[in-house]
């Protein structure tokens, strides 16, 4: 069975962090490929502040070196809030040979309680969970952890500081910022 690891998310926008989890989990724990799951409307926070077709395309252009990774649009088609029980429900039927292992934050660890459908959830794929700033692993749900180097870079203080004009470079692959700046992202 082929071990594909989800890495969900706004992506708004994509950086080294997502990045560097994707890979790190990988190579931890030998997984066939990565699946950056760009979503619609997440249900734990605000919408998205740029459009999903450009978050998508922003995406593709931080994935497209590493052939390990895959772009998977199955929550930006389905529209609407994107919660992850409906959308494992979705792809287990669609590929029965696939196991599948969800990559979450430390932050996100500690809100799974409130997960819809969190223990039917269970059943459907295994948890990753890496460590971030200022969170612990602490779960009554099985977690496999995985250590990953720490990056202190989000996607709400880059946008603030592509809002005021202030350097990303390195903290955004290359095209990802030349996308931003053709478009006039986060102006």
């Amino acid at each position: 069975m082929k071990q594909i690891g989800i890495l969900g998310g706004t992506f708004d926008p994509p950086h080294i962090g997502h990045l560097i989890i994707a890979e790190e989990v990988r190579l931890a724990l030998s997984l066939e490929q990565v699946w950056f799951m760009p979503s619609n409307i997440p249900p734990h926070k605000e919408k998205a502040k740029i459009d999903a077709q450009d978050r998508v395309k922003m995406v593709r252009l931080a994935t497209e070196n590493n052939p390990n990774f895959v772009v998977n649009t199955i929550e930006i088609e389905r529209l609407g809030k994107s919660y992850t029980f409906d959308t494992m429900k979705i792809l287990k039927n669609e590929h029965p040979d696939k196991e599948f292992y969800f990559i979450i934050g430390a932050d996100m660890v500690e809100y799974l309680p409130k997960w819809q459908s969190i223990d039917q959830l269970m059943e459907l794929v295994k948890f990753i969970g890496v460590k971030r700033y200022e969170h612990d692993l602490k779960t009554n749900y099985p977690i496999i952890e995985v250590s990953v180097p720490t990056i202190e870079v989000s996607s709400t203080g880059l946008r603030k500081r592509l809002a005021n004009r202030q350097s990303v470079r390195y903290f955004i692959p290359d095209k990802v910022e030349a996308y931003i700046k053709e478009k006039h992202l986060y102006e």
